[in-house]
């Protein structure tokens, strides 16, 4: 019955998709931490390259850990020795030294057990405050096609969910495990000085306690793996339904978004359930083999003391020894699932920080100091994946001059946009050679050529903050005026003031609270803002409204005038005045010319030129 629950679980899944898997040269070290991350002792191990940077703090929990075992050890011998004592003399004396001595035994030992406590504490909030950390910082050091292979929620499930469990353990089951640790080995050995027969007694139930948590552990991980695995999922479907709540509505899909809901929460509560019940077996397992001991040590012990072999005093130190010795692996056991949890989570944060990040620069890369814009691709191919899809651009060339417009059209999946992106270097050609002022981008450095560019995407996103800081997102050290002036540039600044706040006004993530077009005014705003030698519009006016598009024409202008402008747009009214106007049709440029040269071609340009007349008209 079990096996039919649990072998599910025990399956191996396939690892998420890589963001570089079209690289076969990987390095020794990426290999090697990829295991690692997918094993319990390598995940210990590289939690513990963490924990070692606070070696003197470690040292002193663990000098405080030592204290309170002794001490914890030291309580029941000296209840032994009294009872030995009372039942050889009566002395009143002697009794209130032995109560002075056991509550100093008993108050060191709660002051000693709060300070490994507090700087344990301590120890795990910076640890986790240091992991957290760098897989931020690596996450924003990956390449784009990794996100484009995950789901955000999934991903803000491993920053936040799993080092959570990662913290949670080391803040309450670190300690434990230390201090189960001495005081086992510190009770072994005061047990087989006392009597090294009733140790053996005690030593019987301990290979029973071996294989009852070998057998649950063996299930169990795979479930805290697998559960981790659905909350991460669940998180994603979570982070993707609240974002399309709009589309939900607007289509009645409210009742499915439900059901498909309810199917991921089910699969958590399923390898959640039986993780919990099989690991909630340990404890149970070992409380009945203390019972078990408990009752061999009275029997053999009243028996040796029936003969004169032992004292009283020593089988009461023997029975507290002994329930000391198996309160450890009760400890331990108790934390068992709580570990293998943290364990599953830290296993999901080390498999992200093994990705591959950005291919770093060419040795020899230099900084741009200024850029006049000039662009050429030579003989350019690029694929996603070949092997799947084959090329998405095929022997592209053309040569843009500082300062002019280029314009590309073509039906959806014609490869426009995955030009811009060979442009700015978020993807790198697979053949063939871009330049930017007759260097090839490749020796120049990513950061520094993007710092010359800008970007209008179709999807204009603002971050949580006001208006202000929204635009000067284009600029950090930009001042509060040349922030109203590009404002007023993208005209802007009219609804700005029109806001509660105006330019402070604060706006909620992804600009909620404003108009579809207004956000993209901002957009426009911030990149006016950056003053770029390279402008990327990606479908910019796609949301805006005619009057509002009227509206922005004489700032793009502006805008554009001096700066190297790749527009891609829909709306062909928009590039008329394109000095070069590019017609992609399956990765490949099928036409080229201003906008009275292809109208003149009466190839595809024209058709779709004059079709859109007709319906406007």
């Amino acid at each position: 019955m079990w096996k039919a629950f649990i072998d599910p679980f025990r399956v191996a899944r396939p690892s998420a998709p890589r963001a570089n898997e079209a690289q076969s040269a990987k390095t020794g070290t990426q290999q090697d931490n990829r295991k690692r991350a997918k094993n319990w002792r390598g995940t210990l191990a590289r939690i513990w390259i963490y924990l070692a940077e606070r070696r003197l703090k470690l040292f002193l929990v663990l000098f405080m850990v030592l204290l309170t075992s002794g001490l914890t050890l030291l309580g029941p011998y000296l209840i032994g020795i009294a009872i030995d004592d009372f039942l050889a003399r009566d002395s009143g004396m002697l009794w209130i030294w032995f109560l002075v001595a056991l509550g100093a035994v008993y108050i060191l030992n709660s002051i000693t057990s709060w300070l490994q406590n507090v700087w344990m504490i301590e120890i795990a909030q910076e640890t986790v405050y240091r992991m957290r950390s760098d897989l931020f910082a690596h996450l924003h050091r990956l390449p784009i096609p990794f996100f484009g292979k995950r789901q955000q929620g999934e991903l803000m499930s491993r920053v936040t969910n799993d080092i959570e469990n990662v913290s949670s353990t080391l803040n309450s089951s670190a300690i434990q495990i230390f201090s189960s640790v001495l005081t086992l080995i510190g009770t072994l050995v005061v047990m087989l000085w006392l009597s090294p027969l009733l140790t053996l007694l005690t030593f019987i139930v301990v290979p029973l306690m071996a294989l009852g948590m070998r057998w649950i552990t063996k299930r169990t991980g795979p479930l805290f793996r697998e559960r981790q695995r659905n909350l991460g999922e669940l998180n994603g479907y979570i982070e993707e339904t609240l974002s399309g709540e709009k589309i939900i509505k607007a289509f009645g899909r409210e009742q499915q978004v439900i059901d498909d809901f309810a199917q991921r929460n089910d699969r958590i509560r399923f390898s959640g359930f039986w993780a919990q019940t099989i690991s909630g077996f340990i404890p149970k397992l070992m409380n009945g083999l203390n019972n078990l001991s408990f009752a061999l040590i009275a029997l053999v012990g009243g028996m040796l003391a029936i003969r004169g072999a032992i004292t009283v005093g020593v089988i009461v130190i023997f029975v507290e020894y002994a329930r000391q010795f198996t309160r450890p692996l009760n400890d331990l056991a108790n934390q068992w699932n709580t570990l293998l949890s943290a364990i599953a989570g830290a296993e999901r944060v080390f498999e992200i920080m093994d990705e591959d990040v950005e291919e770093a620069d060419e040795q020899g890369a230099t900084e741009v100091k200024q850029l006049s814009g000039a662009v050429e691709f030579k003989d350019v191919s690029f694929a996603y994946d070949t092997e799947r899809s084959g090329d998405t651009l095929q022997h592209i060339s053309f040569s843009a001059a500082p300062g002019e417009m280029i314009a590309l059209i073509g039906p959806t999946g014609a490869g426009k946009t995955t030009l811009i992106q060979l442009i700015s270097r978020f993807y790198d050609a697979d053949q063939g050679q871009i330049t930017v002022d007759g260097k090839d981008i490749r020796t120049l450095r990513r950061s520094s050529l993007r710092q010359h560019m800008a970007f209008v995407l179709q999807d204009s996103f603002l971050f949580e903050g006001t208006v202000l800081d929204n635009i000067r997102y284009g600029r950090l050290d930009a001042t509060d005026e040349q922030v109203r002036e590009a404002a007023k540039l993208a005209n802007a600044d009219t609804f700005i003031r029109q806001l509660p706040d105006g330019y402070e006004q604060v706006l909620s993530r992804d600009g909620g609270g404003i108009s579809q077009g207004q956000r993209q005014l901002l957009t426009i705003a911030r990149a006016m803002l950056a003053d770029p030698a390279i402008l990327v519009l990606d479908e910019a006016t796609s949301s805006i409204d005619t009057v509002t598009e009227i509206r922005i024409q004489e700032g793009l202008q502006r805008l554009m005038k001096g700066r190297t402008s790749f527009v891609i747009a829909h709306r062909l009214n928009t590039i008329r005045s394109a000095d070069q106007i590019l017609v992609l049709r399956e990765g490949q440029i099928v036409e080229r010319g201003n906008h009275d040269e292809l109208l003149e071609q009466g190839g595809f340009y024209s058709e779709l030129f004059h079709s859109q007349l007709q319906i406007s008209s």
